[in-house]
């Protein structure tokens, strides 16, 4: 069948004209047209190497050179502890050690979102004298309770002494604000902090040992031509380079494949975790209160939950938020939709209403546990924090172990570095001893003590048979079990089963959302709510990176950026 290009809208007429098409055409020519006519959506340098684009013909590629002991690849809690125990060790030695610290968001702090209810052990540790140093530790845990959510109900579970969810001696923090008290820290002792620095590139020696990195170029046009305004990024080079990325870094996915650091684990697994900010009544108001519920809106093969926290910020906030793991089944499930069925519970709406939603973000979560840590040192360099992925997973906690891990790695460095008998087989220094040091921590015994817990709920019961696992394996024996369970590994959403039986599809994608008050949920345009499924766990496990993120995910889905995406990534008050 065919149709007259005058019997087009007049907006299809215009593209067709611009294409210079004059003949009658297939209904589905449009479509199978756009891919070729449309120009390139990227001309990365990674994708089409600069010595081959004419445009680049002439342009001075010459990099400006540091040289430091250490360089530490982003500023969030582990990197930043990382730098301050460097420093702290300098001092108590007398020794001269040159720490740069690069960090992609324009202030420290800003691209850091969590909960979060911050198990203070590593923190104390640091800083044992917190308390007169003003560290923003407002709200102390007075009051934890945990429920299993039905649609219309709640049914509390009490939580005792030693499981997981126990939060007794816990702070509600807001982590961006915390990191960016870490960072003042860290420049009053001497580290040198490169905000909006982004590191683009992995630099190495002859040898294969890890040099440093390079930041990003600027200058360059969105069709990736050099502006007259064109600068080469800068060039760290250290001795020893600590990546403190976050969860699935792209630097530390290079670095997987070139040492091969993954050969001996399970495969990462991941979920997202969707966060709020809200002003609500005051009368609603329960300074240091923390609900965790599991249950509706997800079904009991969907690994997830939600948390309540009311902060003590000098105004009634809470943060509330909801998690869901990456490996669910149904294929039409939308862990923002499910977020905002969740604000709907009887137990929950009366929270939040009344109250305004003053922030947003998004974030991707590590949540292989001991299973899928690869190995964390090699030539040159090492890994930190939840780069490598020590997150609690059913503590929700990751923060307190991601601080022990750059302060045991700044404490091999140092003394690898200070070492009057130093002999290193490359250029770059490999600091085995960081590992080895992990190991009898008490970080490795906490993740080794609920290794089984998120692999158990694969089982016929789901998330259920993962609770009665953890009362019986836990609670009793202490996670001492002689062994230990395997995840499933990357699977792809059961679509078969979907087309199938369409009635299995999240009642989210099926049936017309519940009737949603202004304050609970904004409107947005239908091109918004077509996205809000889509950018959401694609944005995340593309880097996290912020606006690099959106650009990736722009150029793959070839759309428009989604406004409310942006925003998430560009939060800094959570």
């Amino acid at each position: 069948m065919l149709v007259r290009l005058t019997k087009l809208s007049c907006p299809a007429y215009q593209w067709f004209h611009a294409l210079k098409i004059k003949k009658c055409l297939p209904l589905c020519a449009p479509r199978c047209s756009s891919t070729s006519a449309v120009p390139q959506i990227t001309t990365h340098y990674t994708i089409h190497p600069r010595e081959k684009d004419k445009r680049w013909e002439g342009v001075n590629m010459e990099r400006f050179a540091e040289e430091a002991d250490v360089v530490i690849v982003g500023a969030g809690p582990a990197g930043l502890s990382a730098a301050i125990r460097l420093k702290q060790l300098a001092a108590e030695q007398e020794k001269d050690i040159r720490v740069c610290l690069v960090e992609k968001a324009a202030q420290i702090g800003a691209h850091t979102l969590s909960g979060a209810c911050l198990d203070p052990a590593a923190f104390k540790e640091l800083f044992p004298d917190w308390k007169e140093k003003g560290a923003p530790l407002n709200t102390p845990v007075t009051e934890d309770r945990f429920a299993i959510l039905t649609e219309k109900h709640r049914i509390p579970v009490p939580i005792l002494p030693g499981l997981p969810m126990n939060n007794h001696g816990n702070y509600i923090v807001r982590l961006g604000h915390l990191v960016s008290w870490m960072g003042e820290q860290a420049e009053a002792l001497g580290v040198e902090v490169y905000p909006g620095y982004a590191a683009a590139e992995v630099l190495y020696h002859e040898d294969g040992s890890v040099k440093g990195i390079a930041t990003n170029d600027v200058g360059i046009q969105k069709d990736g031509a050099p502006k007259t305004t064109f600068e080469r990024g800068l060039e760290l080079h250290a001795k020893v380079t600590i990546f403190a990325e976050g969860c699935h870094g792209h630097l530390a996915k290079q670095l997987y494949k070139k040492f091969d650091l993954r050969a001996s684990c399970d495969a990462q697994t991941y979920g997202i975790g969707l966060k709020e900010l809200w002003v609500i009544d005051e009368k609603k108001w329960k300074p240091g209160r923390v609900d965790h519920t599991v249950g509706w809106p997800l079904d009991r093969h969907t690994y997830g939950g939600s948390f309540l926290y009311h902060l003590n910020e000098g105004e009634p906030l809470v943060a509330v938020g909801f998690v869901v793991g990456l490996d669910y089944q149904n294929p039409y499930l939308s862990p923002f939709r499910e977020f905002q069925r969740w604000k709907h519970h009887p137990s929950i709406r009366p929270t939040l209403e009344g109250g305004k939603r003053i922030a947003y973000g998004a974030r991707a979560l590590n949540e292989g546990g001991l299973q899928s840590i690869p190995k964390l040192t090699f030539p040159g360099g090492l890994l930190i924090g939840c780069s490598p992925g020590f997150m609690n997973v059913p503590k929700i906690k990751g923060t307190h172990t991601a601080m022990k891990s750059g302060s045991l790695a700044a404490e091999a460095i140092f003394k690898q570095l200070t070492s009057e008998n130093l002999q290193s087989k490359t250029a770059g220094l490999h600091v085995t001893e960081y590992e080895d040091n992990l190991k009898q921590s008490w970080v490795w015994k906490e993740l080794h003590a609920v290794r089984n817990i998120r692999p158990s709920c694969h089982g016929i019961l789901g998330v259920y048979g993962g609770m009665i696992y953890t009362g019986i394996f836990y609670w009793i024996l202490r996670g001492m079990e002689p062994w230990t369970l395997k995840h499933k590994g990357p699977e792809p959403p059961n679509s078969q089963q979907a087309k199938k039986n369409p009635s299995r599809a999240a009642p989210s994608a099926r049936r017309a959302e519940p009737t949603r008050a202004a304050h609970l949920a904004p409107r947005r345009c239908p091109r918004q709510r077509r996205l809000a499924g889509s950018w959401n766990w694609r944005a995340c496990l593309l880097g996290m990176g912020g606006t690099s993120s959106l650009q990736a995910l722009e150029s793959r889905t070839q759309v428009p950026r989604a406004r409310e995406g942006l925003k998430l990534y560009r939060t800094s008050t959570l």
